[in-house]
């Protein structure tokens, strides 16, 4: 491949994804230019647009650059996409995102975050830590930060904070020398087959560890006996038999303080500004990494109390004592049943309303009796029809299946027209309202929040 040094223009396929966004703010801090596709207009590739990169949303041939010394793609595009397949073509350097930040991170201290949950919330709550407490580091982010309102961060520090996707095996090309495994439930079954083959993959991104390295994974994974590390330290919310724990947790008004053993060590008095108690262990695996990195206590407990969280997770759109707006990325039967259980133990005398919005036809299919099981948590329920992604429908296959899945008697499927309809009839006081979802839902966010009458 090209080297780094060599590029002055790079074209990015999909450049309003998260991940490369995240890419593309990176060789725009490089002052390298910096232009791409994507196939709409999001408030993240207007913020790229604001710094100086350029944008098209058209699918066309006579809108690309043909001077670019390297073209990166997400592998969400697809195979036939006319962009893709021209410069493919003639002969461009064309290489997938996972390429590129294998690139990037070659020579630096790796600390990589996988799972699939947690990642996003536990990756920011790492590349926080490091920046707050001075340590540092190069920040690729799943998410919005919203501390600093951006997915990427430089520093001079050879330290890189890279959150780890096992999207068709894409963190296989990372080499950590920190690795965090925070789940390895059932998901991307249309990529892996079966939850086996995806596990296994999880073994061999633990294989990936640098020799010396240190592996941090939620206690109870199913094939942690066979992961394949010099040091191994797990961590939970609720057993005391892992080497990471926490103790004396207690909820404020929907935030948590709490004390964290960590091998025999203590850390008092944390205090977490954000709802969950799944997040609670996601501060806890981070918590870990800023210990195991030598960072002092009393920084890392000012770190921990000034993180602000990430965008669509677990984020109050409106808090206060009437009425409570949630926005969410959950998009897996597990994520939502930590979402929806935190927000009925965190808020009890308010009725759980969900507005979810499933995402892929296969994994809604794949996992229907579990969407059913968490979606039962709630109150009430509305689904919006399935996003669809990359997918074409599969026959059969629809929100109004999940409806039957559930033994809740207050669910309907709305659509998009008709849900903003719902929220100007609804009376929002006494309720914990939530959306849900990784596709479009959150561009009904504000509507849904104007609608109810809600200002944030």
């Amino acid at each position: 491949m090209i080297a780094l040094k060599d590029i002055k223009k790079i074209y990015f396929i999909g450049i309003g994804g998260i991940g490369m966004s995240a890419l593309a703010r990176y060789f725009h801090s490089q002052q390298i230019e910096v232009s791409g596709y994507d196939k709409t207009t999001t408030p993240l590739t207007k913020a790229l647009e604001e710094s100086g990169m350029a944008v098209h949303y058209t699918e066309d041939l006579n809108a690309i650059p043909k001077d670019v010394q390297l073209v990166v793609y997400t592998p969400a595009i697809p195979k036939e996409h006319a962009e893709l397949v021209y410069y493919q073509q003639q002969g461009y350097e064309v290489r997938k995102r996972s390429e590129v930040l294998q690139i990037i991170s070659e020579g630096s201290f790796n600390i990589c975050i996988a799972g699939t949950h947690g990642k996003t919330t536990t990756t920011t709550m790492v590349a926080h830590l490091l920046r707050d407490s001075g340590y540092g580091c190069n920040a690729f982010l799943g998410g919005i930060s919203v501390n600093y309102n951006t997915n990427f961060w430089s520093n001079q520090r050879n330290v890189c904070v890279i959150e780890a996707d096992e999207y068709d095996r894409s963190f296989l090309r990372l080499s950590p020398d920190v690795a965090i495994i925070t789940s390895m439930d059932a998901d991307h079954l249309d990529i892996y087959g079966t939850e086996e083959a995806l596990q296994d993959t999880f073994v061999q991104f633990s294989e990936k560890i640098k020799p010396g390295g240190l592996l941090i994974s939620k206690y109870g994974l199913a094939r942690e006996k066979d992961f394949k590390t010099d040091k191994q330290l797990r961590y939970s919310v609720s057993d005391n038999k892992a080497d990471v724990y926490p103790e004396n947790i207690q909820m404020h008004n929907g935030s948590y303080s709490f004390d964290v053993v960590i091998d025999g060590d203590r850390i008092e008095g944390l205090t977490l500004h954000m709802g969950g108690q799944h997040n609670v262990e996601n501060s806890i695996a981070a918590i870990t990494v800023a210990y195991e990195l030598g960072i002092e206590k009393e920084k890392i407990k000012a770190a921990i109390a000034s993180f602000k969280g990430v965008k669509r997770r677990f984020e109050y759109i409106r808090k206060d004592s009437d009425t409570i707006l949630i926005d969410d990325y959950a998009h897996h039967p597990e994520e939502l049943r930590a979402l929806l259980t935190g927000a009925k133990s965190l808020f009890p005398d308010k009725k759980c309303v969900v507005v979810f919005q499933p995402h892929l036809y296969s994994r809604t299919n794949d996992l229907q009796d579990a969407f059913g099981e968490s979606l039962d948590i709630a109150d009430e329920v509305i689904l919006l029809p399935i996003y669809p992604a990359r997918e074409l429908p599969i026959p059969g296959v629809s929100s109004e299946m999940l409806l039957d899945k559930m033994k809740n008697q207050h669910k309907q499927v709305l659509s998009k027209e008709d849900l903003l309809k719902w929220a100007s009839s609804v009376d929002p006081r006494g309720k914990v309202i939530i959306t849900a979802g990784a596709g479009d839902i959150d561009a009904l966010v504000e509507p849904i929040g104007e609608k109810l009458g809600i200002r944030n």
